[in-house]
């Protein structure tokens, strides 16, 4: 069949590993015609252009600057998107029927382009459930349920309702996602909402000692430490606050070298603490390429992921998955309200505390400092990813509903 994905992601090509584009090859392995709509931002100084690979066809749409923008910039970008990818599926896709079309937020201002495509082409939608806006907004302060900035929340309201309206199928990232959404929509029928997880397709690595002294060397971090890596977004819904404090805190211990390696609206805080402070056993990155992201992850021996104590939706980031595939256990410190600490002790692959209490924090890095328990750990956390998080697991959630129609465009 003829799928559509919408999405904020960067895609440029479904060869690079992520948690879409491993999923859209699964499509394309299983001789579906992939068809994907992705932003060229501003910053790129880069015009609207059309990818073709054959059965996999990427339009890259003009738009203003979304990710790691600051907040009015990226709401008036966001705003803009509709109408820009409603005219570029007029004028690039006119003649394509899709079956599927498949979205992802944020944003939630997909509505038009879906509506639209829906009617034109009687298309079946899915919605990829990666972030519960507003209400992250407001839990965060950014807008407010009361006072001016509740013109806002109201407005971004009605358009999360109307694109969970839309939606044939929700797909979302935990079961207490599930539970979020059900119980603060309750006219959404059950049976739409279900868990469709961040997945990869898990490589083969080859991580060896000699390969980690390398990366080690080469970024002047200690072989004779336990090297904790923070990689991802620096943003206010990491609680960057908190990881200056946890960091702070261990500024004298001589047991244990932490990296931070990536960017967004909060690096600058947490790059003057370190440019000031000069601790010696901190390393910091703004965001490097992909590949050489990964090498170093490779390198280090526990992933952390920090989120702000004052969420009230359950988030559940996808940098998981990177810690998972290298091996690693994962230390987690969260708002009370994710289940993403519930998962990876209940696989046994790591440890979480409340992103409140940096008490707690310390010893649970003291623990991972043993060695024989962060090998255990790892093996639990490849093995927890191979049987949960696939792109192939997935892929099978999804096209489950559509085997099930007698339709004849359907090849699975």
């Amino acid at each position: 069949m003829n799928v559509l994905f919408l999405t904020l992601s960067d895609i440029v090509s479904i060869n690079e590993s992520g948690i879409y584009s491993d999923l859209l090859r699964e499509f394309v392995i299983n001789n579906h015609q992939v068809y994907v709509i992705s932003p060229a931002e501003r910053r790129k100084k880069e015009t609207t252009r059309l990818i073709d690979n054959g059965n996999i066809k990427i339009l890259k749409v003009k738009t203003g600057n979304i990710q790691k923008a600051g907040f009015i910039e990226k709401g008036i970008a966001t705003l803009l998107l509709e109408a820009k990818i409603k005219q570029s599926i007029k004028r690039f896709f006119s003649d394509i029927v899709f079956d599927l079309v498949l979205y992802s937020t944020p944003p939630i201002t997909w509505l038009s382009s879906v509506e639209f495509i829906k009617k034109r082409d009687k298309a079946k939608s899915y919605l990829l459930l990666k972030d519960i806006f507003p209400q992250n907004a407001v839990d965060l302060n950014i807008l407010s349920k009361s006072g001016i900035t509740s013109l806002a929340y109201r407005f971004f309201r009605r358009k999360e309702e109307k694109l969970y309206k839309i939606s044939d199928y929700i797909g979302c990232m935990s079961q207490a996602n599930v539970d979020f959404i059900r119980k603060n929509n309750p006219w959404l029928a059950a049976d739409i909402v279900e868990v469709c997880p961040n997945s990869i397709a898990p490589q083969t690595l080859n991580i060896n000692e000699a390969l980690i002294k390398e990366t080690r060397e080469k970024y002047r971090i200690p072989l004779d430490k336990t090297i904790f890596i923070y990689g991802g977004n620096l943003g206010k819904p990491q609680g960057i606050d908190f990881l200056i404090e946890c960091l702070k805190a261990n500024e004298e211990n001589d047991k244990v070298f932490f990296v931070v390696a990536g960017s967004g609206t909060e690096f600058s805080k947490l790059a003057s603490y370190v440019y000031t402070k000069r601790p010696t056993n901190i390393l910091l990155f703004s965001q490097l390429p992909k590949q050489e992201y990964e090498r170093l992850v490779c390198a280090c021996d526990v992933g952390l992921i920090f989120l702000d104590k004052r969420f009230s939706i359950p988030n559940f980031p996808s940098r998981l998955l990177s810690y998972m595939h290298a091996s690693m256990p994962v230390l987690e410190a969260t708002d009370v309200n994710t289940d993403i600490g519930k998962v990876i002790e209940t696989g046994k692959f790591g440890f979480w505390c409340e992103s409140s209490n940096v008490q707690e924090f310390n010893k649970l890095v003291k623990k991972l400092c043993d060695k024989n328990l962060r090998r255990r750990m790892g093996a639990n956390a490849r093995r927890y990813l191979e049987e949960n998080y696939t792109s192939k697991h997935s892929y099978d959630i999804i096209i489950k509903h559509f085997e099930k129609e007698d339709k004849g465009y359907l090849n699975v």
